[in-house]
C-alpha cells in the first residue's frame, strides 16, 4: 500500500468538495442578490429563499475548509509510518465475515467519504465519532471487532494497518 499516494487522493477529494462547496457559495448569493429576486410585494419570498440558501451553502464551505485544513494538519503530523496500532490517521483493511475487503482511513473528520483511487482501490474515511470508528481504535492486525450496523452486528477481522 502507498500510503503517500492515498493520503494525496483523500487531499483532492477534499480540495474538489471546498471547491464545488465555494461555486455553490457564490451561485447562491448571485441568486440572492440578482435584481430580479427583489421582492414585489410582502408574499414574494423567493429571494428570502435564495438568502437562506445561501446561508446554509456557506455553512457548508466552511465546514469543507475545516475539514480540509483538519486533514492537512493530521497528514503532516502522521507521515508515512506503518502502525501496529489503529489510530487517527491510520488507513486500516478489514475483512468481513462474507470474505469481503474493504478499507478504511481513520480520519479526524469527513466520515463518510468515499475516494475512488487512480489505482482502482475505493476506501472510504471514518472518523472516531461513530461507533465503528471508536471499536476501531487502539485493534492491532489480526483482532477482530464487531460493530453494529443497521441493527445488525457485523464480525470484521484486522487484516493490515497502515
Amino acid at each position: 500500500m502507498d500510503k503517500t499516494a492515498y493520503l494525496k487522493e483523500i487531499y483532492q477529494a477534499l480540495k474538489q468538495q471546498h471547491q464545488l462547496a465555494c461555486r455553490s457559495v457564490a451561485q447562491a448569493h448571485d441568486a440572492a442578490t440578482h435584481e430580479e429576486n427583489v421582492a414585489e410585494n410582502k408574499y414574494d419570498t423567493l429571494g428570502l429563499e435564495a438568502a437562506y440558501l445561501a446561508h446554509g451553502l456557506a455553512v457548508r464551505e466552511t465546514q469543507c475548509k475545516e475539514d480540509l485544513l483538519a486533514f492537512i494538519a493530521l497528514r503532516d503530523a502522521i507521515g508515512t509510518e506503518l502502525h501496529d496500532l489503529i489510530k487517527l490517521g491510520s488507513f486500516i483493511q478489514l475483512l468481513d465475515e462474507q470474505g469481503s475487503e474493504q478499507m478504511l482511513f481513520l480520519g479526524p473528520s469527513s466520515g463518510g467519504l468515499k475516494v475512488n483511487t487512480s489505482t482502482g482501490y475505493s476506501f472510504m474515511v471514518v472518523t472516531p465519532a461513530t461507533p465503528f470508528g471508536q471499536a476501531l481504535m487502539g485493534c492491532r492486525s489480526g483482532d477482530e471487532v464487531e460493530v453494529v450496523i443497521a441493527g445488525e452486528k457485523v464480525l470484521y477481522e484486522v487484516l493490515s494497518i497502515a
